[in-house]
């Protein structure tokens, strides 16, 4: 009996079973999607009887295979920055880039700088040969001399910069880590402002004092006010400035980088509080991960008492871009407990919707501006949070600019930073550094504001 050949639909069939069955095995490599891996075969079986069933014959246009996604590894450890990890983390997997964080220390449970406590993805220690096309080192000093400390990681890197693929360092990094292995022999480099010296005293490293610099296929930043730019360039080196201008769009970056922040305020008061301001900022799954981080970080170097409440049923909660699992200090049942000067929201439209539809939240929000205490949000949570609920009555305020047509009161919404009495808004990650140091200015004064946006590299 002669063979028959196979139809069109039966290639196109295969194919979809083959597509189905790649998107499951990458998706389970990067830590599962919607589509769990018991799934898998039913998923396949399924593309294949739909194809069999609405296909007709009909010419199968070939077309050029996808190109594989950038693999990047973000190392960390004990004592790492965490919104130099978070923004690079974050505007690589905006760009497309598979982007894994990996840490140098034992355990999955990275106790970075400033209280903050994540879930890694994995171990430098557990990392296979596969090769990379970045590896980014981010900064914080004790963050940086464990990275240092870390054999595997500097054999890792040492061959990666050998063969002429693309590394990154920020804050410390450069000078701790980057140059002690001697990966920056020859090459033009900054790092944070007060390591430069200690940079250029490392011989045949020429020290930069530039916000980023990029020297051959090593791209090197001051600190975590110019983490943006950092991730950017980072895109730009393995994409091209077509999709680092793409990236950056909904960012909304500071058209200059470097100067100092501003804030549009009517209705000026005086922010009591305590003598140690109490600040809550809430977070559930989908948050974005640079505007909380920010607000986090910010605050702890000015020293107020700034406790993370996951609106969720367990501390540990998933961020909106690169999924970073961030666990918080107490779940809200715990903070409703509490007294606090300030409560303020990140965004992400995901986290802001958990939060508009979380009683217990809505009322500690209303109790807060009912008492004129300070309270404040970012991005989507001014839209979806402050203004549903009535909390934007009769105040100047701003959000996400493609959110804005939904505040009432549009008159602000071109500002990045809104003071109005008791309550303080923002629009996007590009502006969260901003806005955080604005509301240190409103809890510490503009002194201290200014010392921490410098000590950030912010300005």
């Amino acid at each position: 009996m002669a063979a028959v050949a196979p139809t069109p639909e039966d290639h196109v069939a295969a194919d979809a079973a083959k597509l189905v069955a790649g998107h499951v095995e990458d998706d389970e490599q990067q830590g599962g999607c919607c589509c769990c891996s018991a799934a898998s075969s039913s998923l396949a079986r399924r593309a294949t009887s739909w194809c069999r069933r609405r296909l007709v014959p009909r010419p199968v246009e070939r077309t050029e295979p996808a190109a594989k996604p950038k693999r990047v590894l973000v190392a960390v450890a004990a004592g790492t920055e965490p919104l130099e990890a978070a923004a690079t983390a974050d505007i690589l997997n905006r760009a497309g880039a598979r982007v894994a964080v990996a840490t140098a220390s034992e355990g999955l449970v990275v106790e970075a700088a400033h209280g903050v406590r994540f879930a890694a993805d994995g171990r430098v220690a557990e990392l296979g040969t596969d090769e990379l096309d970045l590896i980014v080192l981010p900064g914080g000093m004790v963050g940086s001399v464990n990275l240092r400390d870390c054999k595997q990681l500097e054999k890792m890197v040492r061959k990666h910069a050998e063969s002429g693929r693309l590394c990154g360092a920020i804050g410390a990094s450069p000078a701790v880590a980057l140059a002690h292995w001697g990966v920056l022999q020859g090459f033009r480099a900054t790092c944070h402002p007060a390591l430069l010296r200690q940079l250029g005293d490392d011989g045949g490293v020429i020290a930069v004092d530039d916000r980023v610099v990029k020297d051959r296929n090593v791209v090197t930043s001051q600190g975590v006010g110019t983490a943006i730019e950092f991730a950017l360039a980072l895109v730009e080196q393995l994409y091209g400035k077509p999709k680092a201008e793409e990236v950056a769009g909904p960012l909304y970056v500071r058209a200059q980088q470097g100067v100092k922040y501003t804030i549009q305020e009517y209705n000026h008061m005086q922010w009591k509080c305590t003598s140690t301001p109490q600040v809550l900022v809430p977070v559930a799954n989908g948050s974005e991960e640079m505007e909380a981080l920010n607000l986090i970080d910010v605050l702890r170097r000015a020293g107020a008492r700034v406790t993370v409440a996951s609106v969720e049923d367990a501390p540990r909660i998933v961020t909106r871009h690169y999924k970073l699992n961030l666990i918080a200090d107490v779940v809200l049942e715990e903070a409703a407990e509490m007294d606090f000067d300030l409560i303020v929201m990140p965004g992400g439209l995901p986290g802001a919707l958990k939060f508009t539809s979380t009683e217990k939240l809505v009322g500690m929000l209303k109790k807060q501006a009912e008492s004129g205490k300070p309270y404040g949000a970012i991005c989507a949570s001014p839209a979806y949070v402050l203004e549903p609920h009535g909390l934007l009555k009769g105040k100047k305020a701003t959000s996400f600019p493609p959110m804005a047509h939904l505040l009432a009161d549009q008159s602000a919404c071109e500002y990045r930073v809104v003071v109005d009495g008791n309550l303080i808004t923002s629009r996007a990650p590009g502006s969260a550094t901003e806005f955080a140091l604005a509301i240190a200015e409103k809890l510490f004064g503009g002194e201290k504001a200014v010392a921490i946006a410098k000590e950030l590299v912010f300005m």
